[in-house]
């Protein structure tokens, strides 16, 4: 019988004759034979080797008698029939011709790439990578395997661990039979990335299952530290629909620690010849891949999904590992498989999570699953001690393997001191269905056994561990309508972490995103002290080297950060309408970024003063301004999300208007030059009284309720004493109404992104009464507000 079978003679309906590891393999050879990214030469094991293995040594009867001996949630069982079957495979031998084909393929390998090559055995289980099950990680794999007597004992060590301790239970949850399940075996070229660096990449976000991107992850060395969650790896998110040989959709890039690299050791243990050592600290601070890497392996991955999903007949999204060999600097895929967690999710319901109270933060780190949980700590640290996790508890511990598995699914959440958002404990967690919070470095540490915490995903990227059992709520909202409403029904975006969660809500587009938010949480820097980073202490420059890790310069830092976090917005509601608007700090809050107290002046009431288009040409910030600007130009032009607009924020006179619209023009960004629009806030009652004048200069207003409150009223919106008034007064609503009268009658865009119509379901139908183009809601009135002025439309077309 002939048991070896080459990649190139593979194709995905071989999977139960190879697995789907191997299938997938040989299924991608031919379509990465021409591209950029390649797949190693290697060839598989197939399962009728496996199973005249059993039948060669009569193991069936034993391995069913071992099995029936297990109780089911008894680990201690579970180890020890394991164990028993494991030492039988391990010592069985081979069926007749199984060694020699084997050796023979061997050697064809060394003939194609040289006496003694380094391959990879890997399982690969012929239930493995079925659309609804993932038994990636279940069985073992050796990397840097030479010669002929160290691939025969990693073969046998492969066969014996279709019968971990792990794999066992993972069938009986799943309801496989563990005597039709088969393990076929992969034999592929290392890639030399021991030498650079490697990860794993998903053609959707991972967190909130938004298909248009591509996540990558990479650390240096072999991919097994990546997979198993030993390392915090970067990341970056590419948009697939933009994704072309003109544009660089990089939308988000996270710089990881990357502590430890998994590298070739001169010496074999019993069949393992990797360890890990350190990572210098000049290697962590920088990304390990190139730009010119990250798109190249993004068009890999849109590549092998789109051929995935035509032989699936619908979309399928995929998980891939991938290595950057560094003697050749070439990339090459080593594995495709389905991804389960996301690909039937379907999105006619929304849950969402909020705390209804906060307390101390105890630990942070990423967060994995936008859930809320609470429970006792319960500190594991050794897979031979996690029979002491009991039912509803926190399970606390540095990293997580699959043998973890047969207790995962009892935890009310997982914390963990390493890992980034694809690794074990992440990729587990989300199967479950609970929330975790991973690479927190610290958390073994500084949590408590026994104590009561709340474990929160559900305030974006952070995921934080809070003192004490939090009371939190659950909503579950219909994200489907069988009809939109005439009025835009638009959405105000802060945070990008959450831009792709966000995007998932009905909505007809962004009102309004705030680039001030933007630099606050991802840059923190007042642009000038990154202007003058030379001129700055030395205290200022520790806290800016700190922060611009990663990145060529500081001002570079400034500029690519801000286009990140706009390019994301921008993506994840593309192709619909962007509105961002331009940084609207007071100088008291760009007085508080880092650095900014030698910049900013000393005002009474910074909320009418230095702000806004009114700062933009000034001496002051005129420099600064450029670089917002350079960061729109990116996103429209590098990126190519041309969807983005801008808006210009309190702007006084019509003086004001043209200088900004000059400045702008001169740093690249001329109104209706590549479709761009520039829109103006209507936040000041000169903007009301000179709306013809205003108009003619802009493509429509957006009104800022809280500001023309303020500024109709006299009323400082900082003030604690003055709570009385709001969007509700007669004078102000008139204001508004004199706003949307003057757009409608010039047939320009009109839209609301103030607080009012996200408070006061009384105004979003005033508003609607008013013929308002556009209101923009806070996400977590989106819904509420839809249901209203659908009702509200539905009742005037009746009445007409």
């Amino acid at each position: 019988m002939t048991y070896i079978r080459w990649f190139k003679d593979l194709t995905i309906e071989d999977i139960p004759l190879v697995g789907g590891k191997n299938a997938s393999l040989g299924e991608m050879y031919d379509l990465l034979s021409d591209a950029e990214t390649r797949l190693p030469n290697g060839f598989a094991i197939t399962a009728d080797a496996y199973r005249a293995l059993l039948d060669h040594n009569d193991l069936r009867p034993e391995i069913e008698r071992e099995l029936a001996t297990i109780t089911p949630g008894d680990t201690q069982s579970l180890q020890r029939a394991g164990s028993h079957i494991r030492h039988s495979l391990k010592t069985a031998k081979f069926p007749p011709g199984l060694e020699q084909q084997l050796l023979a393929a061997y050697a064809a390998l060394e003939q194609e790439y040289g006496s003694d090559v380094d391959v990879a055995v890997r399982s690969s289980a012929t239930a493995e990578d079925l659309p609804d099950a993932s038994f990636a990680g279940q069985q073992e794999t050796f990397l840097n395997v030479h010669g002929a007597e160290q691939l025969l004992l990693c073969v046998r060590k492969v066969f014996a661990s279709l019968f971990t301790d792990r794999a066992i239970n993972y069938r009986d949850d799943k309801g496989f039979d563990h005597m039709e399940v088969a393990l076929s075996i992969g034999i592929q070229k290392m890639v030399r990335s021991d030498l650079d660096c490697s990860g794993v990449m998903f053609t959707l976000d991972t967190e909130s299952g938004f298909r248009d991107v591509v996540l990558i992850t990479a650390a240096y060395g072999l991919g097994e530290n990546v997979v198993q969650g030993a390392v915090n790896p970067d990341e970056y998110l590419v948009f697939k629909p933009t994704l072309n040989d003109s544009n660089r959709p990089i939308v988000r890039r996270h710089l990881g620690e990357k502590a430890i690299k998994m590298v070739y050791s001169d010496k074999v243990n019993d069949g393992v010849s990797t360890r890990n050592v350190l990572v210098s600290p000049a290697e962590q601070q920088r990304f390990a891949l190139q730009d010119d890497d990250v798109l190249r392996l993004a068009k890999a991955a849109v590549l092998i999904e789109k051929h995935y999903s035509a032989r699936a007949g619908k979309a399928r999204p995929m998980d891939i590992e991938w290595a950057k060999d560094g003697l050749s600097g070439e990339l090459f895929i080593l594995q495709a498989r389905p991804e389960t967690v996301h690909a039937s999710n379907g999105m006619t319901q929304v849950e969402t999570y909020a705390l209804k109270e906060h307390s101390d933060v105890l630990v942070t780190g990423k967060s994995v699953g936008k859930k809320i949980a609470t429970g006792k700590v319960r500190i594991v640290l050794e897979a031979s001690h996690m029979h002491e996790l009991e039912a509803g508890e926190v399970l606390v511990t540095d990293i997580t393997d699959p043998d973890w598995e047969p207790v995962m699914k009892i935890a009310s959440a997982i914390v963990t001191n390493r890992g980034g958002r694809v690794c074990h404990a992440a990729i587990i967690a989300r199967e479950l269905g609970i929330p975790a919070i991973v690479g927190c470095g610290d958390a073994v540490d500084r949590l408590r056994e026994g104590e009561m915490v709340t474990i929160c995903c559900a305030e974006g990227d952070t995921g934080r561990v809070y003192q004490g059992a939090l009371p939190f709520e659950v909503t579950t909202h219909d994200a489907e309508f069988k009809q939109r409403p005439k009025t835009q029904i638009m959405m105000n975006v802060a945070d990008p972490h959450r831009a792709l969660e966000f995007a998932a809500l009905p909505n007809d587009g962004v009102g309004l995103a705030r680039l001030e938010f933007i630099i606050n949480h991802l840059i923190g820097i007042h642009p000038q002290a990154l202007l003058e980073y030379a001129q700055q202490t030395e205290e200022v420059k520790a806290a800016i080297d700190e922060k611009v890790r990663g990145y060529p310069d500081p001002v570079s830092y400034y500029v690519e950060r801000m286009a990140e976090g706009i390019g994301a917005i921008a993506a994840a509601f593309y192709p619909k309408k962007v509105i961002l608007r331009f940084s609207d700090f007071k100088s008291n809050e760009y007085c508080a970024l880092i650095g900014g107290e030698r910049y900013e002046p000393k005002e009474e009431n910074p909320m009418i003063g230095f702000r806004g288009a009114g700062r933009y040409p000034s001496d002051q910030f005129a420099a600064c301004f450029a670089l917002e600007c350079q960061a729109v130009k990116k996103v429209r032009e590098r990126m190519g999300l041309t969807n983005l607009t801008v808006m210009i924020p309190f702007t006084r006179t019509i003086g004001d208007l043209d200088q900004v619209m000059a400045l702008m023009e001169s740093h690249g960004l001329k109104r209706g030059e590549n479709g761009l629009k520039v829109y103006t806030m209507c936040e000041i009652p000169a903007n009301v009284i000179l709306a013809d004048k205003f108009l003619e200069r802009c493509d429509g207003y957006s009104i800022g309720s809280n500001d023309l409150t303020q500024l109709t009223l006299g009323v400082d919106r900082d003030s604690g004493l003055l709570t009385q008034y709001d969007e509700r007064d007669e004078a102000v609503l008139r204001m508004i109404e004199m706003a949307i009268k003057a757009c409608n009658e010039r047939g320009k865009y009109i839209g609301i992104c103030g607080q009012a119509p996200s408070d006061f379901p009384q105004i979003t139908r005033w508003l609607v009464e008013q013929g308002i183009g556009s209101i923009s809601l806070n996400p977590d009135s989106m819904l509420e507000m839809t249901e209203v002025v659908l009702a509200l439309e539905n009742d005037q077309a009746q009445n007409q």
